[in-house]
């Protein structure tokens, strides 16, 4: 029976893992902390670790994995920007992700911040539970008619466009490889990004982190937005210059933030520290506006994707456990 240690998991990681088919063919053991180079020893006996976004895996990790007979990396994610699979490949590790998940859990929750930020909808719920019926700072902005950036159309992209064209709203695109057939099918209009940021009342980020989208949106690129647009952020962190859109904020070039993930978000988020001061200045900067709506990576958080993202990894752990191809599509390395 294949031993598998697993990391960073909360309750409902494990809820949907231990009831996943298969699961009673490996013996699984549940860390709640993160996999680092300070905390591999924990991995011995182990020949698999399954790891999610805010693991560590740097070269230096995954030399003391193989060190101690790990031959499988198995994330339970789409993105895969926390491993170094360069390291991993010369090493002969497999490397195995969850490719879709639920592109539909990740886009509702991108619209869902954006009608929550835009309508105060966070804020009326606060002064109504203290018994304030005033309707003043309150006031939002149709959605309808407003011209939508999506940059990157992969399959949270595309869905997210198409809900927005739902509401009424013109849709720009964005992507080093433009899906035609489908913009064509749902009205959407591929352009450059620098006119998308130039036309775009609202600019939507479904892109995976690279070294070449790392800080896409800089003071640079943020000054090219319309004054008074909205910058929404699911995909990964460090798409976005932390400093950069707080001074943008700061002057009140941008409308609006909703944020689902944060460049630094390996230290805080996933875990309570509502006892406690806040460690990280830009952080608590960026809480501090009123017109920022911030959410703790959880646009992926349904039931439905949290029971593919099982049900993929465990299909994964089987197939290494008992000698067969792993699952086509899901192979990063070798």
């Amino acid at each position: 029976m294949t031993c598998v240690s697993f990391y960073d998991t909360k309750p409902y990681d494990r809820e949907y893992f231990e009831n996943a088919t298969g699961m009673e063919k490996l013996h699984c053991t549940f860390h709640e902390f993160r996999l680092t180079t300070e905390t591999v020893a924990s991995a011995d006996g182990a020949e698999a670790v399954c790891v999610f976004v805010n693991d560590l895996l740097d070269a230096p990790c995954l030399k003391q994995l193989y060190a101690r007979g790990i031959r499988l990396v198995a994330l339970r994610s789409t993105g895969f920007n926390n491993i170094d699979l360069g390291a991993a490949k010369a090493l002969g590790m497999a490397v195995t992700r969850v490719p879709s998940y639920s592109p539909y859990a990740v886009a509702e929750h991108t619209v869902a911040l954006l009608l929550a930020l835009n309508r105060k909808i966070h804020r009326a719920y606060n002064r109504v539970r203290e018994h304030n019926f005033s309707l003043t700072g309150l006031v939002g902005f149709d959605l309808h008619g407003k011209t939508i950036g999506i940059v990157g159309t992969g399959k949270i992209g595309r869905v997210a466009a198409q809900i927005f064209r739902g509401f009424g709203t013109e849709v720009l695109a964005c992507d080093l490889a433009p899906s035609l057939e489908w913009a064509a099918e749902h009205s959407v209009h591929y352009v450059d990004f620098p006119t998308l940021l130039a036309k775009s009342d609202i600019i939507s980020l479904h892109l995976p982190l690279t070294p070449q989208s790392r800080y896409l949106l800089n003071t640079e690129t943020l000054a090219q937005m319309k004054p008074g647009a909205y910058l929404l952020n699911t995909s990964r962190g460090k798409l976005v210059e932390t400093k950069a859109l707080i001074k943008a904020l700061k002057t009140g070039w941008l409308g609006g933030v909703a944020l689902d993930v944060y460049e630094d978000e390996e230290g805080f988020f996933f875990e309570d520290y509502s006892g406690e001061i806040l460690q990280d200045d830009e952080l608590s900067r960026l809480l501090t506006f009123p017109n920022v709506l911030i959410t703790a990576h959880q646009a992926f958080l349904t039931k439905e994707a949290l029971g593919e993202i099982a049900r993929v990894t465990v299909a994964n752990l089987l197939c290494f456990s008992e000698g067969k191809p792993l699952l086509a599509g899901s192979i990063l390395a070798p």
